[in-house]
């Protein structure tokens, strides 16, 4: 199901065609050649633009694959940001480092290769951003851990949550979708946050933490 109108989506993405830089443009490249999971240019503008919204300085990635998502909140943030990147994947940490070098944007970065949980449990404090794209049956556990230690007037993002219109139907046994079913309903129901979902591409979820 697309989740916008392709022709509308096409039309964004002419808007968003000054952002053509060589580094990035490398990294969309190796994304549709490996066939790897981004969030696209569009997203990416949303989250630069809700970063920059709250001049946000310390985010936390649960899941950071090649450093796609980083790319745009480094541009936020600035060289004295402070950005967690996790992922298991050692050659993920290779590829992000030389990215984020070469775009003049890993400043603020500080990569994890280790399982997203177990590096937010052991880096401390809160955060301005807490951006979540892990395997989507973890998707609850990460907004159980998370709500907490965003700051008031901080956000909890996460990708995916429109999962191809799955959301919209019976899940019918399907673990993933079910977990992103009840991870949207967390977060519409919590009196803390006020939430909405962007519907571009596979639809982001922005919360907002307000008490």
């Amino acid at each position: 199901m697309d989740i916008v109108a392709p022709e509308v989506e096409r039309y964004m993405a002419t808007l968003a065609s000054g952002d053509d830089e060589p580094v990035l443009l490398e990294m969309e490249a190796l994304a549709e050649r490996e066939e790897f999971p981004i969030i696209g240019r569009l997203c990416g503008r949303t989250l630069e633009v809700l970063a920059r919204a709250i001049a946000a300085r310390r985010i936390f990635e649960m899941g950071s694959g090649f450093g796609y998502s980083a790319y745009w909140f480094a541009r936020a943030t600035g060289a004295d940001g402070e950005i967690h990147l996790t992922d298991t994947d050692a050659g993920n940490e290779t590829k992000a480092l030389d990215f984020l070098g070469r775009a003049e944007l890993d400043g603020p970065i500080r990569y994890h290769v280790a399982p997203a949980f177990d590096v937010f449990d052991e880096v401390e404090g809160e955060f301005d951003i807490v951006y979540c794209d892990i395997d989507k049956g973890g998707y609850p556990e990460a907004w159980k851990r998370a709500r907490s230690r965003v700051r008031v007037g901080g956000f909890f993002i996460c990708d995916n949550v429109l999962w191809s219109g799955r959301v919209a139907k019976a899940a019918e046994g399907d673990a993933w979708t079910e977990a992103i079913q009840e991870l949207n309903g967390l977060i519409a129901s919590d009196p803390d946050y006020r939430s909405t979902i962007v519907p571009t591409r596979d639809g982001v979820v922005v919360a907002l933490r307000v008490s």
